[in-house]
């Protein structure tokens, strides 16, 4: 019976295998290609086979490859797109096209003041306190009521400096030792101040709420990242006091922005009299971080400043269809002349620079320092895990002759990946994954590091550059924009050139990486998303990482018989004096391989009546004459550059004959950005156009879209309507 038994035994687990098997040898490998509604491939899609702990997700190409068998189903979803169920039959490929979810779409993109959002959705950092434990007879006013009914909110009182006499509340939490990184405070769905909730009666209170953790940054953006004090009235109709914009006060209790981004100031262009001005100068500019992040602050919902948006690196941001260099040039130059869209009354130019495209294999070697920030500010999801997925697009393009080496920064400084061959592909991204984030911010000594490890193994007639990769939240050591500016300056000289990649929110210095990079001879870029990170590691690798012309500058000559004034849209930060073009001690601009330029040019004709030129005076004791030889001439555009490795700069003429023809779609699209970009600074120019005008500019402009990025910016400015 016993042998019975063993036979048994075995015959069933035998039966199992072979069942286990059976249906093993059933599954087989299904993929495909996921695209949005545009037909533009989606990283990062999720695909599960629902019932099994099997799942994966789509590449940067929109592919995947999973095991599944006739009959299981196969979930694909993304955020702000319907989910689809497909059920496997014969086909080993399952493609398609998601769609839209406006209504997922809508739940995500939502700010939360004067929005009702359910506890049980905070409830990991919510809190509530009664009306009745807020006052006592000891401590009358509210806050001080808070005091020990919160666990982790301590209270202190500001002594000296600033708006003496203020309190402050702090969250557990907030690791930051500024003074404006305290705990926000909505009262009614309003923005208000400390001093302002002091002041409210508590028997006028219906409730308090204290949200802390990444919740309040959650529910109430970057400005409720140190937690959010929520406060509800019996009636609800709470106004903020009215203070002098002239005391101290206004500083604590009327704060504009309660987050730690900063933006350099832009004055906006004005026109100017061709007659008194016919020159106008200005240095190149290829950085497209400002429509990344512009585009990221939509899709959140959040306020965009106006000194967040640089119409010229919003119109560089996409390709335009400019023609390859000819000649030992590294570039070509291209005019176009249009009716501005906007404006029947005035004209719109454009001028483009094409930059000549090598292929990747034709660059030279590389030696390449990776200059990451693992500073505590850059643990989020967004900052360096994001940084860490992007550098591996860079590591997998790396050839042989290419070398890496890489530097972190956080307290200190320190040399983490000594200089490695691009065939090492697993060492150096095994040195990236093993980075973790933690401790203040030494930007400066970091930069120093970074600058001596690339000069030590500097590659002559070759590509040497340092990469850094940070929100620019620089804290210890040399850190104002001045002394970086300082800094770098100092550094530029030794040939090594600089690329800027901004990652994250909340604290985003943009001011102080877009002087690293214009001082640098480099480039600055933001990445938010994947898909980002693709586009400047993958499609624009060349551009990214090879210069071939530095301290290029543009300088237009505009013909006063043919033109009233003129207005450069954007490049306000990019100016240059007009001696300064022939100047070759001066800084500029620089372009690397495959790169566009674009700059637009709104100009009033001569005969033309215009509100622009209403104010412009007439000289008494000089007589401006212009000459007829040039009459059929709108303007001469005049370039300067240097070769990578030269100190002489060299230039080139352009003559552009006054000539009105129908816009190109790439005019029509540049038009619509920087039309987009003047209404989102609320700018005097855009002449009351509407939202519907930018789209149509934009639909007329769409063209072929390979890659998508138009309809992209389509889809953008629709949300915005």
């Amino acid at each position: 019976m016993k042998t019975l038994t063993i036979t048994k035994q075995v015959v069933g687990f035998l039966f199992v295998l072979f069942f286990s098997l059976q249906l093993q040898a059933q599954d087989k490998t299904i993929s495909g290609i996921i695209s949005d509604e545009t037909g533009a491939p989606m990283p990062g899609v999720t695909v599960v086979r629902v019932g099994t702990k099997e799942k994966t997700q789509t590449d940067f190409d929109g592919k995947y490859v999973i095991r599944a068998s006739k009959g299981d189903v196969l979930r694909f979803f993304f955020l702000g797109y319907i989910t689809e169920n497909w059920t496997i039959e014969d086909d080993n490929v399952v493609s398609f096209n998601m769609k839209p979810d406006n209504t997922a779409l809508d739940e995500v993109v939502i700010t939360a003041l004067g929005v009702k959002r359910k506890k049980d959705l905070v409830t990991s950092a919510y809190q509530e306190v009664r009306t009745e434990q807020l006052a006592t007879a000891n401590n009358p006013n509210i806050v001080p009521g808070l005091a020990g009914k919160v666990s982790g909110l301590k209270i202190s009182q500001n002594s000296n400096g600033l708006g003496s006499g203020g309190t402050r509340i702090v969250l557990r939490g907030n690791r930051s030792l500024q003074s404006g990184n305290q705990a926000l405070v909505v009262i009614d769905g309003k923005i208000a101040s400390t001093a302002a909730l002091n002041k409210i009666n508590p028997k006028k209170i219906k409730n308090v709420n204290v949200i802390k953790g990444a919740q309040g940054a959650a529910l109430y953006g970057s400005q409720g990242s140190n937690g959010v004090i929520v406060v509800s009235t019996k009636k609800g109709n709470y106004k903020a006091p009215k203070v002098k914009e002239t005391t101290p006060e206004v500083v604590q209790q009327v704060p504009e922005r309660m987050d730690n981004e900063s933006y350099t100031k832009i004055h906006e262009n004005k026109f100017k009299n061709a007659s008194l001005e016919p020159l106008s100068t200005f240095s190149i500019d290829v950085d497209k971080a400002s429509y990344s992040n512009v585009r990221r602050l939509i899709n959140n919902g959040q306020f965009i400043p106006a000194d967040a948006v640089k119409i010229e690196e919003m119109v560089n941001y996409f390709d335009y269809n400019y023609p390859q260099p000819k000649g030992d040039d590294p570039f070509s130059i291209n005019t176009e002349v249009a009716k501005t869209p906007w404006n029947k009354d005035t004209r719109l130019v454009k001028v483009g620079l094409q930059g000549k495209t090598y292929e990747n294999e034709a660059l030279p070697a590389s030696n390449l320092t990776f200059l990451i920030d693992v500073s505590g500010s850059m643990g989020r999801t967004n900052k360096l895990p994001l940084l860490k997925s992007a550098f591996k697009l860079l590591v997998n393009q790396l050839r042989a002759k290419d070398r890496v080496s890489i530097v972190v920064y956080a307290g200190a400084a320190g040399v983490v990946l000594e200089p490695t061959s691009g065939n090492d592909k697993d060492k150096i991204i095994k040195a990236l994954e093993n980075l973790q984030s933690g401790g203040s911010t030494a930007g400066g000594r970091g930069i120093e590091l970074a600058y001596k490890l690339a000069q030590q193994h500097f590659k002559k007639d070759g590509n040497n550059r340092v990469i850094l990769a940070t929100d620019g939240d620089f804290n210890v050591g040399a850190s104002s924009n001045e002394a970086m500016e300082k800094l770098i300056v100092d550094k530029r000289k030794t040939g090594v050139f600089l690329s800027v990649l901004g990652f994250g929110y909340g604290n985003y210095k943009d001011s102080k990486l877009e002087i690293l990079a214009d001082k640098g001879n480099g480039n600055h870029a933001y990445i938010d998303t994947m898909q980002e990170a693709k586009l400047i590691f993958g499609k624009e690798f060349g551009g990214t990482l090879f210069t071939i012309a530095k301290d290029v500058k543009i300088q237009v000559e505009f013909n006063p018989a043919k033109v009233q004034a003129y207005r450069l849209i954007g490049y306000e930060n990019r100016l240059l004096a007009n001696e300064d073009f022939v100047n070759d001690a001066i800084d500029a601009g620089e372009l690397g391989s495959g790169h566009t330029v674009t700059a637009l040019y709104e100009v009033v004709p001569v005969g033309s009546k215009s509100d622009y030129t209403k104010k412009f005076i007439d000289l008494k004791y000089t007589q401006i004459k212009t000459t007829e030889a040039f009459e059929d001439e709108l303007l001469t555009v005049k370039f300067r550059y240097k070769k990578p490795d030269g100190d002489k700069s060299i230039e080139l003429v352009h003559v552009t004959k006054d000539e009105i023809k129908e816009p190109s779609q790439d005019l029509n699209f540049a038009a619509s950005v920087a039309l987009f970009g003047m209404q989102l600074r609320a700018s005097q120019f855009h002449n009351n156009s509407k939202i519907e005008d930018v789209i149509a500019l934009a639909e007329a402009g769409r063209g072929e879209d390979r890659e998508g990025y138009r309809a992209e910016f389509i889809r953008l400015i629709s949300t915005v309507k």
